[in-house]
């Protein structure tokens, strides 16, 4: 790809972090005005050896989301499976088995785990380690839009390989913005690749348009099927690599549809699942890598000439996971800047915790990693109020709606550090303030309700919807109501109140939430562009990311200290949990031997409540040696049960009157 780049150099030796008082020391940034770029067609050549049969080595990555060490700086620890210095190790060995190798990435790579601390150099950490280790292709992800444009254009520029999206269009002429494919051929066989991104940016960026400037985002299946139109006669082998889920979450083309429209492909390498997996659709193989970096996915696809054509008779695909791999250690003294300050300003003390937010974050076991149920989304808590009552006083709302993007958010008593404020707030999102009716935003918490299963008689647990993701289920502020789980979704929000009053379906109240719920509820039709009155990032730019906001409430509002306060406002309904046997079910739970289900791609907990028809709960029996002076009935109230029921287990006696010492007695469960 030709490039044509106009650079203006800021010298600066020290850059401010986040909104807190920390220097770190950076590389000097560079703002990169991009005045031109022409998308070009030419032929990468990977090999020239005269062979008649030979194995086409292709491998990706895929959601990496800022990560080059295995850590993980929300938490400020290791990450085992995790980064592109591990990735580099598994890189070095597939190359050096096969040196004519084409290595992708199928994007979000330059958002979260404090990679946004590097936005303004010329070249961002993750796409110079992606330069270091020989990247061939960057297919770009949602992500990457969660800045300014110039932002994207500088790092797309400054990639050495080719960067794919055939379905990104320039507005002004309908011209591809980033190439659609790329063909690579290797010893005379033509592979091309095709990369596609979700396109939903508008909607995920609606509150931030500069950041997709004059481009359009088109239907990925026809962008493909034009592509591979295009493409005829140019290539013997086809590659996808694709930032796109197995199935889409708003209706649309998945991995599964195009394997089964667009049979040309011989191989799909998909991304933004954050999915591991290797399947076979339709005689297509597929496979994504997880998230992180956990794996490599590789595809070594077998060729044979055959009457001048190259043929493909086996392709053998999997996941190569790099958990127990060690980081490539040229990566890791690369980027020991990034690491370390990284690890400065994640552990840049802001304020103090009084005491922990949420005492047992798993709603059975106690545990502070959730494996059965988040209590954070089953009762109100500390953490997304803290959050809540952030987006009330910047946007001066009425209401306010925030969503648990971590099962384990959680503050600990003691110090409160950056870390902390992305361990409870994942994405850097920004705050938006709508004016909208009561009726739509009835609507929209109807919708934010579908999270949970209907709850069903002898239900133990309650459960959620494996079709919604965490962070599309909101929990509201300002409003008081209750969720009525007998019901099923779009009738359960139940006395609606704010201020002490019903919710008005005629009246406009102010509501504030962040960018990306933005997005759904101008595509749902809950709100218009034109009803947003408040835009934090238009009014602080970087500084008014909700983490920052988040810093700045604790600064000023809280002088430093926060109290985990809960608003109580909201309630589950309509479920009975106090079973008898619910405990011996919950001890089961807790020993491993009954375990709750998660979604098949493991990222969303408690998809199916545990009910007592399923499972036959053994009444647990002990036994008590009568000693002197005992009686039945003082011998009942030690066990709290009632005399009846011990001499229902105990047939020998014959009068609850004679007990004789030394007899064994049965005493049942109570």
């Amino acid at each position: 790809m030709k490039k044509f780049l106009m650079a203006t150099l800021i010298t600066s030796i020290f850059m401010a972090c986040n909104s807190n008082d920390v220097s770190v020391e950076k590389k000097e940034p560079v703002k990169m005005e991009i005045t031109e770029r022409v998308v070009t067609h030419e032929v990468i050549v990977k090999g020239e050896e005269e062979v008649a049969e030979q194995t086409i080595r292709v491998a990706a990555t895929s959601d990496v989301h800022g990560r080059i060490y295995p850590y993980d700086y929300a938490i400020d620890g290791k990450d085992d499976d995790a980064g592109l210095a591990k990735v580099s190790t598994v890189v070095n060995s597939l190359r050096a088995e096969n040196p004519n190798m084409i290595l992708m990435d199928d994007g979000d790579t330059v958002q979260d785990n404090s990679s946004e601390l590097f936005n303004d150099l010329e070249v961002h950490p993750m796409v110079e380690a992606m330069n270091s280790i020989g990247y061939d292709i960057w297919t770009l992800g949602n992500h990457e839009f969660n800045f300014e444009k110039e932002f994207i254009e500088r790092n797309i520029s400054n990639f050495n390989g080719t960067v794919l999206s055939a379905n990104i269009k320039n507005k002004k002429d309908g011209s591809n913005y980033v190439n659609p494919y790329q063909i690579f051929n290797v010893n005379g066989a033509r592979v091309a690749v095709i990369g596609v991104i979700p396109p939903y940016v508008p909607m995920w960026e609606s509150s931030s348009p500069s950041h997709f400037k004059g481009l359009e985002f088109n239907e990925i299946l026809e962008s493909v099927q034009e592509t591979v139109k295009e493409l005829d006669g140019q290539y013997d082998i086809l590659v996808g690599s694709f930032h796109m889920g197995r199935e889409d979450e708003y209706g649309g083309a998945g991995i599964y549809d195009l394997a089964n429209k667009v049979p040309e492909f011989d191989v799909i390498f998909g991304g933004h699942e954050h999915a591991k997996y290797v399947e076979n659709i339709n005689n297509t193989p597929i496979v994504e890598p997880g998230f992180a970096g956990w794996a490599v996915s590789k595809a070594d696809i077998h060729v044979k000439k055959e009457e001048g054509k190259w043929v493909v008779k086996g392709i053998d695909v999997e996941n190569i996971q790099t958990k127990t791999i060690e980081a490539d250690q040229k990566i890791l003294d690369e980027f020991k800047y990034v690491d370390d300050q990284a690890k400065s300003v994640a552990n840049t003390v802001i304020g103090e915790v009084s005491e922990t937010f949420i005492t047992r974050p798993d709603f059975i076991t106690g545990e502070d990693k959730v494996t059965t149920m988040p209590t954070a989304q089953l009762q109100p808590n500390a953490v997304i109020d803290l959050i809540n009552d952030v987006q009330l006083k910047y946007a001066g709302a009425d209401v306010s709606s925030a969503a648990f993007f971590k099962a384990e958010a959680n503050l600990k008593a003691g110090n409160f550090h950056n870390k902390d404020v992305a361990n409870i707030y994942k994405y850097a999102n920004t705050l938006v303030g709508v004016n909208m009716t009561g009726e739509n935003l009835l609507k929209f918490m109807e919708w934010s309700m579908s999270y949970y299963n209907t709850w069903n008689e002898g239900d133990v647990t309650i459960s959620f919807n494996e079709d919604v993701r965490g962070y599309n289920y909101d929990m509201f502020a300002g409003v008081n109501y209750k969720v009525d789980l007998s019901k099923d979704a779009g009738n359960r929000v139940v006395d609606p109140t704010i201020n002490g009053e019903a919710i008005d379906p005629a009246k406009i109240y102010k509501v504030a939430v962040n960018n990306y719920r933005f997005g759904t509820l101008t595509k749902n039709g809950w709100v218009k562009p034109e009803d947003k009155y408040y835009d934090s990032y238009e009014t602080m730019q970087d500084a008014g990311r909700i983490r920052d906001l988040i810093i700045k409430y604790t600064k000023e509002e809280k002088n430093g200290k926060l109290d985990p306060i809960v608003h109580n406002n909201w309630e589950i309904i309509g479920v009975k949990l106090d079973y008898p046997e619910r405990d011996a079910i919950y001890e089961m739970i807790r020993e491993g031997k009954i375990v709750i289900p998660r979604s098949a791609d493991g990222r969303t907990v408690n998809v199916k409540s545990i009910n007592l028809k399923d499972y036959v709960v053994a009444e647990e029996v002990a036994s008590y040696t009568v000693k002197t002076g005992d009686t039945l009935g003082a011998i009942a109230n030690k066990f709290d049960l009632k005399v009846p029921e011990i001499l229902k287990e105990n047939k020998n006696i014959k009068d609850a009157n004679i007990i004789r010492v030394g007899e064994e007695l049965i005493i049942p469960a109570n």
